[in-house]
């Protein structure tokens, strides 16, 4: 099975590496070109560079997940790649929008908000209804179980639109939402199979077996990614990326029944969101802002700080939280 993750692993990187050099010159054929917001001032220079870049590890994850996930639970690693690809859908649309009308508009918040609910509520009726899913939920750590009925319903379609738009914040900086999305799902990797052992006597558990597979194609196909969507980009995994990576990682979540570790694996996302929330909840009070420019990695810049020390401490933060969760949760139950 170590075999089966590496392979899955370097599928999606190689397949990543190959597919970005055509999509790049692609985008350039076509001139889908970001268009930079102007209040964003010190990132007018990386106005015109391609976008959509997403597209390229939305197909490598696919080929890699499908290729190696197990048969006999195909259709758990079918509704994943299906909602990685609709959000990715609805990011595309919302990319070719400000490219086709040189807007960063895109579509409207309530247009956005729409096409995500439907897919949420999709899913989370799919989830709900699923006997391998249900209403359970894993508490962090300790790994017991917890239902709430009917109510996982709505707090699944509140995950769906708190992750996939906190996602969507973090991708303001080059390789800031790829590198944090790449550690992030190593580490969701390990804790659904810590969770698996404690609960079925196997780490890789024919239920939590595809959800490993699926966090490892995603971590593969970000680090090509990251070849040339780091500092400085070569490409914007745009919309069509971050809309991608937010509803496949709530799905995940979801369906592994891992909704409340993405409050602290994610705690980067949380910040992101949350600093957002409170500039704007406080501007509106007092006229004044909290932090120098949100989301609070532009808090950072503004501050003087390059973007890609940003980077490596939104990407040490993401891992030393996973690793002491990691841990804590193997010490607690072994």
């Amino acid at each position: 099975m170590i075999a089966k993750l590496i392979f899955t692993f370097l599928t999606a990187f190689f397949a990543c590496i190959i597919l970005m050099p055509k999509i790049i010159a692609f985008t350039r054929k076509l001139k889908l070109r970001q268009t930079i917001l102007h209040y964003v001032d010190n990132h007018q220079a990386k106005s015109g560079t391609p976008t959509m870049g997403g597209i390229g590890f939305i197909l490598a994850i696919a080929i890699s997940a499908l290729t190696f996930c197990e048969c006999s639970e195909r259709t758990s690693m079918l509704m994943l790649v299906l909602v990685t690809v609709g959000y990715g859908a609805v990011g595309f649309l919302d990319d070719f929008i400000k490219v086709f009308f040189k807007r960063n508009e895109g579509l409207s918040p309530l247009q956005k908000i729409i096409f995500q609910l439907i897919i949420a509520i999709i899913v989370s009726l799919y989830a709900y209804n699923s006997p391998l899913i249900g209403d359970k939920l894993y508490i962090p750590v300790t790994n017991k179980i917890i239902n709430l009925g009917k109510f996982s319903i709505p707090l699944y379609i509140v995950v769906f639109l708190a992750f996939t738009n906190s996602v969507n914040l973090s991708d303001g900086l080059d390789g800031l939402a790829s590198s944090v999305s790449a550690i992030y799902s190593l580490v969701f990797a390990v804790i659904i199979g810590i969770t698996a052992l404690v609960t079925y006597g196997n780490f890789f558990d024919k239920g939590s077996i595809n959800f490993i597979i699926y966090c490892v194609a995603m971590a593969g196909s970000l680090y090509g990614f990251l070849l040339y969507n780091g500092f400085p980009a070569k490409i914007f995994m745009g919309d069509t990326g971050s809309l991608a990576l937010g509803g496949g990682l709530a799905a995940l979540a979801i369906m592994s029944s891992q909704v409340l570790s993405v409050l602290i694996v994610g705690i980067m996302y949380v910040l992101t969101a949350l600093s957002v929330i409170i500039q704007v909840a406080y501007y509106k009070k007092t006229k004044k802002r909290v932090f120098l420019m949100a989301p609070l990695h532009h808090h950072f810049e503004r501050k003087g700080v390059h973007e890609n020390k940003i980077v490596a401490y939104y990407s040490a933060v993401t891992l030393i939280v996973g690793i002491v969760t990691i841990g804590t949760s193997l010490i607690y139950n072994f």
